[in-house]
């Protein structure tokens, strides 16, 4: 505990990491101010009794995303979601249309601004989609005050509604540039995290109605080891040895060959992220959504279709996870390139040891690749599925969403790379980190090494 206050100290004796962490956590507050602040027009007691807010459908997921605001109908409702909808789809072009392969590859900084401008152009579009839905939500719901005309409800709020998603997009950014980084990815964080205490008050308000707080403490302990098992998946890599070929010291008759340094090519255990849980559980949805506007509510309201479309019932967790465990392979195959890899230590004059340069390189990549994804799709496949689990033995579904699925990947992976930011700052300056065992420290250097391929 001692060491814990002293890096404390430490991290507070740093000007800038100071500056950068108060910075961060005044665009944090500034952020969450913005989902209490409802749209005109609308009564917001109305949405308070939303099936959403369980979290059992999509606009349940987007609310927990949005810590609330969605439900609230307040200005910041979309969140950051149509950014990353739109990073998701330019990301998804990067992979098949050669114009953003060579922004993305070859055109360096330029290219990356140009993909910049291109997504937040997109961000553009999708929000006032997006926009348009749910005011036409919040319509059918009848939180609209009738006194207001039509007309200027759409219109003035489908320009509030864009322009909060660009403000949370700003704001983003700016923690990125001047606050501890990956500032899209802690909005979201705050809004899943927002959203734990009232989830907490609530299961541990039943477990002691119920005469049992001792199975709150075993919840609570679960958790903590689901928790650690995703730190192993999200930290988890398969290490490849490379060694880099001889070179020569010294001129002449002097010279001497001297052995190459070694490393390591880090292929991680879960290449794909979150990735696949979002594509899960965004095709599940599709059929509640087909059903209701295409077939007819009759269709929608079947016990195969409501069975479907409920996240907690067996049928819809065996299919979640085999999608999951299919779009990991996917995903992991348009991420990890073997070709790239034995491509690049062929440029650097590198190979592993005992396999031949070029195609036995890429193939013997790619098996180790698929070795570790099945495993890693096993995984998060088993922690798509853990809140229906969860709900199974009794848990409250709005506790059980941080038992596993997207909420408990996105706060573990960042939380971790919130910790390595902090832990460079404070290695630079020759203070002890925050983790002095385990793998936080070298992960920058893990991180390197993939990236420069």
């Amino acid at each position: 505990m001692k060491k814990f206050i002293d890096t404390l100290r430490n991290i507070w004796k740093i000007e800038e990491l100071r500056k950068r962490i108060l910075f961060t956590l005044v665009i944090l507050l500034v952020y969450r101010f913005g989902s209490f602040i409802v749209l005109p027009g609308v009564i917001p007691s109305v949405l308070e009794n939303s099936t959403s807010s369980n979290a059992s459908d999509l606009l349940g997921l987007i609310n927990v995303f949005t810590g609330g605001a969605f439900n609230n109908a307040a200005i910041f409702a979309l969140g950051i979601m149509p950014y990353i909808t739109a990073s998701i789809i330019i990301q998804l072009m990067g992979f098949a249309v050669p114009y953003f392969q060579r922004l993305q590859q070859k055109e360096g900084e330029s290219g990356r601004k140009k993909i910049t401008q291109i997504t937040r152009l997109l961000t553009v579009a999708i929000t006032l989609v997006q926009g348009g839905g749910y005011l036409t939500y919040i319509q059918s719901q009848g939180a609209v005050d009738p006194a207001i005309p039509k007309s200027i409800f759409w219109l003035a709020n489908i320009i509030i509604l864009s322009t909060g998603t660009i403000f949370a997009m700003w704001l983003g950014e700016k923690i990125t540039d001047k606050g501890i980084g990956n500032g899209i990815s802690l909005l979201i964080t705050i809004g899943i995290i927002a959203t734990l205490p009232v989830a907490l008050v609530s299961e541990f308000t039943l477990q002691l109605s119920s005469g049992s707080p001792i199975v709150f403490i075993i919840e609570l302990v679960a958790l903590f080891l689901v928790i650690m098992v995703t730190v192993l998946l999200v930290q988890g890599v398969r290490k490849i040895p490379i060694q880099f070929a001889k070179r020569m010291v010294g001129r002449g008759a002097n010279s001497m060959p001297v052995a190459g340094a070694r490393d390591y090519i880090p292929l991680k255990v879960n290449a794909a992220g979150v990735m696949p849980i979002i594509f899960a559980q965004a095709l599940m949805f599709l059929p509640a959504t087909i059903a209701q506007w295409f077939i007819g509510e009759e269709a929608a309201a079947s016990p195969f279709m409501q069975e479907l479309i409920n996240p907690f019932s067996i049928t819809s967790s065996f299919l979640t996870f085999f999608l999951v465990v299919l779009f990991t392979y996917i995903y992991t195959a348009l991420l990890v390139n073997p070709k790239q890899y034995a491509e690049y230590l062929k440029r650097q004059n590198a190979f592993i040891p005992g396999i031949k340069p070029g195609k036995p390189t890429a193939d013997f990549i790619d098996t180790i690749t698929t070795r570790i994804t099945f495993w890693g799709s096993l995984f998060i496949g088993f922690i798509a599925i853990l809140p229906s689990i969860a709900v199974g033995f009794g848990i409250n579904v709005a506790f059980a969403i941080f038992f596993g699925g997207t909420s408990l990947l996105i706060l573990v992976a960042v939380v971790l790379d919130t910790l390595q930011q902090i832990e460079s700052h404070l290695l630079m300056r020759k203070y002890d980190g925050l983790v002095k065992s385990g793998k936080l420290q070298s992960r920058s250097r893990m991180q390197g090494i993939g990236a420069s391929m």
